[in-house]
């Protein structure tokens, strides 16, 4: 199902009497379609998600979840304890589920995507992935798990779909249980200081995305409260998390100064085609935005929130 076909699922769910807030638009006549092949990387074409699926982009999400493990101190915040089934839901490479099935080798980890884009040899054997969009709903039933992990999904879910797709994830999750949210934004308001390069590559890549109906303005980021509370949930906690860009920043730093660099290159072929640059202007004023970085000493913002499902009685 085409994503903007969520639209019609949602509100055939308001018939039946289950709330729902939040719709996707309509695609316009302007809006940019990404080709399933642009270059020589690979982009789903029927989905809003901005960034490519291939190799080049398993790489770079797994040492983006390394420098958020780092970052974090783990693979999560909320207080999570004796879960018994967890879902990591666009779960990417899988690496975050994979780690939690090691953590909890009692309990059932599901990792849910719309593609598989990386197997393993061995995976955990209560490590399971299954294929779906959220766009379309959870498929899953009430109340099933107790941990449930969302993160860096502004670049793959419309901003109007947000307020939904958060009680879907209320909805399977289990009274007593935890979701865990963690978000950022392509605004150059994340990046502080931002000079001047960053501030134009964060304009374009922003404009990319408002045509696709994503979030170009750190709206997700700061309505992750709002979104858990609108769900029903309780005992909600934000965390704000700056991390170094650049070599100044030391190994930290450097590596997401790389996982930057990478996140921009992935999209460098569509932006230069819908603003009518060669590739090569954008990757040297990605170098400029590079050079800010280490002179100001940049660091990149995310959020963090969790809350808990009340219990029932």
């Amino acid at each position: 199902m085409p994503w903007w076909l969520f639209r019609r699922r949602r509100e055939s769910r308001a018939a039946e009497g289950v709330k729902v807030t939040g719709r996707p638009p309509r695609r316009s006549p302007d809006e940019v379609a990404l080709p399933r092949l642009q270059g020589s990387r690979r982009y789903l074409g029927e989905q809003p998600y901005l960034l490519p699926k291939d190799l080049g982009e398993v790489n770079r999400l797994d040492f983006q979840h390394y420098v958020l493990r780092s970052v974090l101190k783990g693979n999560y915040l909320a207080p999570v304890r004796r879960p018994r089934r967890i879902l990591d839901v666009g779960c990417g490479t899988g690496q975050w589920a994979i780690e939690l099935a090691q953590q909890f080798p009692e309990a059932e980890v599901i990792g849910l995507d719309v593609e598989q884009v990386k197997t393993r040899s061995a995976p955990p054997p209560n490590f399971r992935f299954v294929q779906g969009d959220i766009l379309e709903g959870l498929p899953f039933e009430e109340g099933y798990f107790d941990f449930v992990h969302q993160r860096l999904l502004f670049l793959a879910i419309p901003l109007p779909a947000w307020p939904g797709v958060v009680q879907d994830l209320a909805r399977v999750t289990a009274p007593g249980g935890w979701i865990e949210l963690v978000e950022g934004s392509p605004s150059s308001s994340s990046f502080v200081p931002a000079g001047p390069a960053t501030q134009q590559l964060c304009g374009l890549i922003g404009q990319l995305a408002s045509l696709r109906g994503l979030d170009s303005e750190g709206v997700v980021m700061r309505s992750l409260e709002r979104y858990l509370v609108e769900a029903g949930l309780i005992n909600i906690q934000r965390c704000p998390i700056e991390i170094p860009v650049g070599e100044w920043g030391g190994r930290l730093g450097s590596l997401m100064a790389l996982d930057v660099r990478e996140g921009v290159k992935a999209v460098s072929a569509p932006v230069a085609a819908r603003f009518g640059m060669s590739e090569s202007e954008v990757l040297n004023l990605l170098d400029r935005a590079s050079q800010e970085w280490n002179e100001l000493r940049t660091s990149y913002s995310l959020a963090v929130a969790y809350g808990q499902k009340p219990a029932i009685g």
